[in-house]
């Protein structure tokens, strides 16, 4: 039984073998691990081509990056399978099939080996190629300026619009010269500590000096000649609430005086209110001196937001001391109303103060005008987009006292003719409900210009297409422009730059009969790496280049753009 299942085994394995060579001859295609199927009935065999595969791997050849060509299997030309070693089948059909191999040998195989750079590991503090200027390295790394004139000088572009370029020092230098200078890290971090603890002692006596300072200019009188924060105050927003403060501190003394003799609560209204508008006008002004202040590390884009800060401010308290006392007057004189005295003082100091504060809201008006105009809007945009938010508070304040003197002036008249004290009483309501319709505006508005409001879309749409009328700039993607307060914008937008645009800008600075002959001289690897990083960095200059001039043509032809990132996609 034995013996007799071996021998049909063997003669299956012969008749796999037999199939395989038919089905493989009139292949004209490499055949790299594909496998021949076979069905007997109802089952399948798949077998695994070993034949093909040897013999093609010695007509491949192998090309590297020199150009060389190399035959691999050469050497393997004379190794047979173990077909060839067995019994031959099939003569005539063997014969047909040498030939279909010999001529599908004759078609090689070619490999291409592509060639590239060895990837460069870069460490987490890699600053070989950084720059670092002068400042900072006498700063940070304890050195003196004559250190620094032992070491490599590199001109960049520079950053700022009143230079060209300026001078940097490779940050590798300038650790090797700290490290020569100091003798060890440690010895560095040691000077470090002791600088910083005396810049600490030297602000701290900096501190006492000015206040030593100031007691002795007190003392002895201030001779300093007038700064530029007092001529803020002698025209434009500055000289408007200079005006109101007098004029209202002056009303509120008469109008308190005139309350005393009568006791009417529209009166007291009035001289409420009077002294609201001092107040919150002195904090305008206190507003206008802080916004003047010079930018700071730690307020780089300026104080001018000091003033809607301070126009804030008055809003409440035109709400908490004008309306709210008025009110509380009001409703008092309705639950307990008493006689009023002579109102005749009254009505002189009411005539006065209309006077006073028409001259007042003439001022505001006036200026206000004149600043809409140069901005070329109307007076009710200037004055709804609270461009001015010092004189804004100014000419409402204004206006609703000119308008509470008439209504306090009716509701006195009403009552001295009808002796009702009712009439009085309403007057103070009247009053306190228009200073805080004046309030809530102020709030509103300044809140509005706190938080960051857009620029108006015409102006935008104009900064937009300049920047997309430039060769350079292929797309730009979100775009904001903001308000930043006082005639000051940011402007910030993502810039798809034409990376042709700009490597023919390069181009075009540059000698092409010698980049020519460069170009010509790279033989080698290493050569072509060298020309593409020269190259290469020279042109990110040129668009770092470009940049800049957007920059300074969205200023130049926008003056209320004082700030520009544009960021390359």
């Amino acid at each position: 039984m034995l013996p007799a299942l071996v021998a049909q085994r063997r003669g299956c394995r012969s008749l796999y073998r037999l199939y395989v060579r038919c089905q493989a001859a009139p292949l004209r295609r490499a055949c790299h691990g594909w496998q021949a199927s076979m069905k007997s009935g109802n089952l399948s065999y798949i077998l695994p081509c070993s034949r093909l595969p040897v013999q093609l791997m010695s007509q491949v050849r192998v090309y590297t990056s020199n150009g060389q060509k190399k035959d691999l299997g050469s050497e393997d030309t004379n190794v047979s399978t173990p077909e060839e070693t067995g019994p031959k089948v099939g003569t005539g059909q063997d014969a047909n099939s040498v030939g279909q191999k010999q001529s599908f040998l004759k078609e090689p195989i070619q490999v291409k080996v592509k060639a590239v750079l060895k990837k460069r590991e870069y460490g987490p503090k890699y600053t070989q190629n950084n720059f670092i200027t002068g400042v900072r390295a006498i700063n940070e790394f304890c050195l003196k300026s004559s250190d620094l004139d032992q070491l490599r000088k590199i001109k960049r572009r520079s950053p700022h619009d009143d230079t060209e370029t300026f001078t940097v020092y490779l940050r590798s230098d300038v650790e090797a010269k700290s490290l020569e200078v100091w003798g060890s890290p440690e010895a560095l971090a040691r000077e470090r500590k002791r600088r910083k603890e005396a810049e600490i002692e030297y602000r701290e006596n900096l501190f006492r000096n000015q206040r030593l300072l100031k007691e002795y200019k007190e003392f002895f009188g201030n001779t300093k000649p007038r700064s530029s924060k007092a001529a803020m105050f002698l025209k434009g927003p500055g000289k408007v609430v200079m005006v109101a403060i007098c004029i209202n501190g002056l009303n509120f003394f008469f109008k308190l005086l005139a309350w005393v003799y009568t006791g009417s609560a529209s009166m007291f209204s009035e001289a409420i209110h009077s002294l609201a508008d001092t107040c919150n006008q002195a904090l305008l002004a206190l507003g206008i001196s802080q916004s003047a202040r010079t930018p700071d590390p730690s307020h780089p884009y300026g104080f001018t937001n000091m003033r809607y800060i301070a126009s804030l401010i008055s809003g409440v308290g035109i709400f908490m001391m004008g309306a709210g006392l008025s009110w509380y007057h009001g409703i008092m004189g309705l639950l307990h109303p008493h006689p009023i005295e002579s109102l005749l003082w009254a009505y002189c100091i009411l005539a006065g103060s209309l006077v006073s504060e028409g001259a007042t809201l003439l001022v505001a008006i006036n200026e206000i005008r004149r600043s809409a105009r140069a901005k070329g809007l109307s007076f009710y945009q200037y004055v709804v987009q609270s461009r001015d938010p010092s004189t804004n508070v100014v000419l409402l304040e204004d206006a609703a006292a000119v308008l509470s003197v008439a209504v306090a002036a009716t509701c006195m008249g009403l009552t001295s003719l009808t002796g009702n004290p009712y009439y009085d009483s309403l007057g103070s309501l009247g009053v306190g409900t228009l200073l805080g319709t004046v309030s809530a505006f102020l709030i509103y508005t300044n809140t509005e210009a706190l938080l960051g409001r857009s620029i108006q879309p015409e102006q935008l749409q104009r900064l937009t297409e300049l920047l997309e009328s430039d060769p350079v700039v292929r797309a730009i993607h979100d775009v904001k422009a903001t308000d930043m307060g006082m005639s000051k914008v940011r402007f910030k937008a993502e810039v798809d730059f034409d990376g042709r645009v700009v490597t023919r800008s390069y181009l075009e600075k540059q000698d092409i009969e010698q980049l020519l002959q460069e170009i010509q001289q790279v033989k080698t690897l290493e050569e072509l790496e060298a020309f593409m990083l020269k190259h290469g960095e020279n042109i990110i200059d040129t668009l770092g280049a470009e940049v800049d001039r957007l920059e300074k043509d969205l200023k130049q032809r926008n003056p209320d753009v004082r700030h520009v990132d544009l960021e390359i996609l």
